[in-house]
Order: structure tokens, then C-alpha cells, then sequence
């Protein structure tokens, strides 16, 4: 694959339901800082996923990852280029992943989003080593899963630490 999508993003969101979830609802098409503009579009979500129990937020985290390696593997292919920035799925999904069994208020929410951005994109042992060899929906999604996952450990510290609440 190459590094130039063979649509833009911009014409394939609006030829593909597919793609237009991918691309997080629109949130990922700005050219400069797409997955920071994706973890954004995430945040409604999760002020609807923070009402859910336990039980239900994680069924709906396992539902949207699944549905994100098949949205991510399409749009993947059509774009002809694999995790293209505009493709922020994944950034939705980590994002949840940060928040489960975290009381959401605006000092979680700002430090949550901080602690996953951050991993997302330093890529600490294993993401980046994952990131570089693990191709396909999958592949795009997994990096972000890890990074919520690191984000969720240190929101559970702090907020145990040093409530938040």
C-alpha cells in the first residue's frame, strides 16, 4: 500500500458508510492533528457510554472494536493506504477504553484525554513495536486499545491516588 490515499478522505466519506465511521463521523478528516480532532468526536459518545453499567460499557467496547477491524480493514483498502491519519475509529474505541470504570467529571475527562493522546502517540513497548508490524483492521485498532488500556491503569492510579472526583 501506498502513502497517498487513492480517494481523499474527504469524497470517500461522503461515497461510504463504511468510511464515514472510520473516519469517527466526519471528525478525522482535518489535515492537521486528525487524531486529536478524532479523540474529540469520541467525547459525546462517551458521555452516553459513561450512563451505561459495567457490563453494558464493556460489551459495547468488545462490539465497537470488532466493528472497528472491519470498518478500519475496509476503509483501509479503499483508501489504498494502511492507518491513514483520517482513520480514527480507533481513537474513538481507546478513548472508551480509558474511561471504564472511571467516574467521568471535567478533571477525569481532561487528564483521561491527555494520559491516551499521549501513548497514542509516543507509542511506548509494545504499541509502537505492534504498530509497525501488525497490518489489517486489526493492526489499526490494536495500537489504540493498548494505548486506552495504558491511559485506563493511570487514571485508576490517580483517581486512587488522588481523587478526582
Amino acid at each position: 500500500m501506498s502513502d497517498e490515499p487513492i480517494i481523499s478522505p474527504v469524497k470517500l466519506a461522503f461515497k461510504s458508510p463504511i468510511a464515514f465511521f472510520a473516519f469517527g463521523l466526519g471528525s478525522g478528516l482535518p489535515s492537521k492533528a486528525p487524531g486529536t480532532f478524532g479523540t474529540i468526536g469520541a467525547i459525546p459518545f462517551l458521555f452516553l457510554l459513561s450512563l451505561a453499567n459495567w457490563p453494558i460499557y464493556l460489551l459495547a467496547l468488545l462490539i465497537s472494536f470488532g466493528i472497528g477491524v472491519y470498518l478500519c480493514a475496509e476503509t483501509s483498502k479503499k483508501m489504498g493506504v494502511h492507518d491513514h491519519g483520517s482513520i480514527v475509529w480507533d481513537e474513538f474505541v481507546g478513548l472508551w477504553i480509558t474511561f471504564f470504570l472511571i467516574p467521568l467529571n471535567w478533571k477525569t475527562l481532561l487528564l483521561g484525554f491527555a494520559l491516551f493522546r499521549l501513548f497514542d502517540i509516543l507509542k511506548p513497548f509494545p504499541i509502537g513495536w505492534l504498530d509497525k508490524r501488525v497490518h489489517g483492521g486489526f493492526g489499526i485498532m490494536i495500537d489504540d486499545v493498548l494505548a486506552g488500556i495504558y491511559a485506563w491503569l493511570l487514571m485508576l492510579l490517580s483517581i486512587n491516588l488522588f481523587p478526582l472526583v
